[in-house]
């Protein structure tokens, strides 16, 4: 015979009323938390502001107007960027899962999950690579002579030189020190790199030997990721405390001594002074969605990997407003402390600014370089330096390790949790032996075309579903009680608006912007054959493959008819929701805020598209004097009575 009783509105505690775990231990004892706040914020910093915004947010803001660009940087950073930031986190803080078991929110989308392993793996594979050259360029910097201001070693040829002020003019110099006027000047540092370091061939398919140099240096690479993950975030959350704030004085340091040089206002007045009529072409608002997707790390998994290792009642709309507005002004900042040093390059070498810098690795290994040998006391800036891109390389690779690792172990947890070491090793080694190809004398054109197609159009279709599961199959008013849950207020009707409506419509455009700009990939003016471009495509396609691939799964595994199915596969699962028991009682009281609901009963809910599987009601009324039965059958309450009568 079921009992019943009456729940009003009123009658339901407060959030603060709930128990919360006693002392500063971790809440979720099982899987941890971070010791502080600041270790996620330093985290997410560290994650954001990568290697990204030391160089291609200059390149790409002088190559499109200047001053011009920051307006839709700052534009596309309001409609998509920060809102999918803060859903993102939000997402991960909720659940407290990592990127792939957290889809239990609904299953036929867990491919989307699967798909940003696959991103953060393929990018972890080459991103230590380059950490790896920056640990080369650490010891080469360890001597009075910077070896890569020198034309008289092995590896240069006739064509190297090295301009000096000479009584203010310049004079372009030879291999043994003649004037030379009738050979095209190479810079000592782009023959150090492509020489020295690569050793590079003269295709992908001539491997060459693997340069045991470097892979030594990725080795330690390698052993420095392993040992700062091998215990979770107890330790990563450690090492960010140097690795995240390291950079900030770093370039603090350029700053001061980059606006003193001869020369700077060169490189700021060509960064700062706006065109603007640049903003009237379209690839110019391309170029700055992609920028805020990439200096984000947007779709990776990573956001919601850090966030899950948070405390559930953490402020993470707050944390997400100070990640990614800090790193936009990183960029912002690094922009002038790049173009100082560049303008001061520009007058040495009597060049254009647009001539000094190149795009990518050829910025941060050859023109940077070659400045900073113009600087006084050349070694301590080249030390600097090289120890700020490793730091910003660390924390990025820290991030998306953390993501693998949390999705492989949160699949299995009871069988590999205990076992977490041999995980990250495991893990670590994989990495290693998988990159190795990238140490040998093709290796640039390898690592090129990882990151020409790892990390590309599959993020924007990866950010697409995620928006279309959360906000129309789950439901912004569902993940808008949930974000209630956790902060005690819903998110800003400016949130809401953008995940419904503004981002969605923009990473279409971001999307259909890169299928109409698709330039095949290239190294300088090495053109790639045919099989290395398909293999870059399938390997790119690889991981939004796996949507649909999961989701006809998920779709099998369930009974009925096809809808049916479907319907059944999209319906968050029975056991979908915060981690802890007390967070689920809050988020039942959370709800029944609306809903009159008290606990959660094991039927199928009338209102479908705004309460979770495991609660239920009759109806929705705005009185509080009118009872409303609804019937139960074979659900024991927890404190052993059942509801019948609510009153709203």
């Amino acid at each position: 015979m079921a009992l019943s009783y009456e729940v009003r509105r009123e009658d339901i505690p407060e959030r603060n009323e709930v128990s919360q775990p006693s002392g500063g231990g971790d809440e979720n004892a099982d899987r941890g938390n971070w010791t502080g706040k600041l270790d996620f914020i330093l985290s997410g910093l560290g994650f954001a502001i990568g290697l990204g915004n030391v160089w291609r947010f200059p390149y790409l803001c002088y190559r499109n107007g200047g001053g011009a660009f920051l307006i839709p940087y700052v534009i596309m950073l309001a409609c998509a960027g920060l809102p999918l930031f803060f859903m993102e986190l939000s997402f991960g803080q909720f659940a407290s899962l990592g990127p792939i078991t957290i889809w239990n929110v609904s299953p036929i989308f867990k491919g989307v999950g699967y798909a940003m392993v696959v991103v953060s793996a393929l990018v972890c594979i080459y991103y230590n690579v380059i950490i790896a050259w920056a640990l080369y360029y650490l010891f080469a910097s360890f001597t009075n002579v910077l070896p890569w201001t020198l034309c008289n070693q092995w590896w240069n040829t006739d064509q190297c030189g090295k301009t000096f002020g000479v009584n203010g003019t310049n004079v372009t110099l030879g291999v043994n020190g003649t004037n030379s006027t009738d050979f095209t000047r190479v810079s000592a540092s782009h023959e150090f790199w492509t020489h020295k370091v690569l050793q590079l061939s003269k295709g992908i398919d001539q491997m060459g030997t693997v340069r045991w140099d470097l892979a030594l240096c990725l080795l330690l690479a390698w052993v420095i990721v392993g040992a700062c993950l091998i215990k979770g975030v107890k330790s990563s959350g450690k090492v960010v405390y140097f690795t995240a704030t390291f950079p900030f004085v770093v370039l603090f340091i350029l700053f001061f001594r980059g606006v003193t040089l001869e020369g700077a206002e060169r490189g700021i007045r060509f960064y700062i002074i706006p065109e603007w009529s640049r903003l009237a072409e379209s690839k110019v608002w391309g170029d700055a969605a992609i920028q805020i997707f990439y200096s984000l790390g947007l779709a990776f998994g990573s956001l919601a990997t850090l966030s899950s290792y948070n405390k559930f009642h953490n402020n993470v709309m707050r944390d997400a407003l100070i990640i990614a507005v800090g790193n936009c002004c990183t960029s912002i900042f690094s922009g002038f402390v790049i173009f100082s040093i560049i303008g001061h390059m520009s007058f040495m070498l009597d060049v254009p600014v647009d001539k000094v810098a190149d795009e990518g690795p050829g910025l941060a290994f050859v023109a940077y370089p070659e400045a900073i040998s113009l600087l006084p006391i050349s070694t301590l800036w080249a030390i600097l330096f090289f120890l700020m891109l490793l730091t910003l390389g660390l924390d990025s690779q820290f991030a998306m390790m953390e993501t693998v690792i949390t999705a492989v172990i949160d699949e299995y947890p009871e069988y590999l949790r205990p076992k977490k070491s041999i995980v990250v090793l495991g893990l670590c080694v994989i990495g290693y032996l998988l990159a190795l190809p990238q140490t040998t004398n093709a290796g640039m054109y390898w690592l090129q075309l990882l990151d020409w197609y790892s990390a590309g159009f599959s993020l924007m279709i990866i950010s697409l579903c995620l928006t279309i599961a959360i906000q129309y199959v789950y439901g912004m008013k569902r993940f808008s009680k949930d974000i209630k849950t956790m902060l005690g207020f819903e998110p800003p009707i400016y949130f809401k608006v953008c995940w419904v409506a503004i981002t969605p419509a923009l990473l279409m455009f971001i999307l259909i912007f890169n299928l109409v700009q698709f330039n095949p990939v290239t190294y300088g003016d090495y053109e790639y054959p045919n099989w290395a471009e398909i293999m870059g495509l399938l390997m790119g396609l690889s991981s939004c493959l796996l949507i649909p691939v999961v989701a006809v799964i998920q779709v099998c595994r369930q009974k009925g008819s096809l809808l049916e199915r479907i319907k059944a596969a999209a319906r968050p699962s029975p056991d979908w929701g915060p981690a802890l028991e007390d967070h689920r009682q809050e988020m039942m009281k959370v709800y029944a805020g609306k809903y009159g609901v008290e606990v959660p009963l094991d039927v199928t809910p009338n209102k479908a598209a705004d309460l979770p599987p495991d609660y239920t009601t009759a109806t929705t009324l705005p009185r509080n004097d009118i009872s409303v039965p609804f019937s139960v059958t074979g659900h024991t309450h927890m404190n052993g009575s059942l509801p019948v009568t609510t009153k709203l």
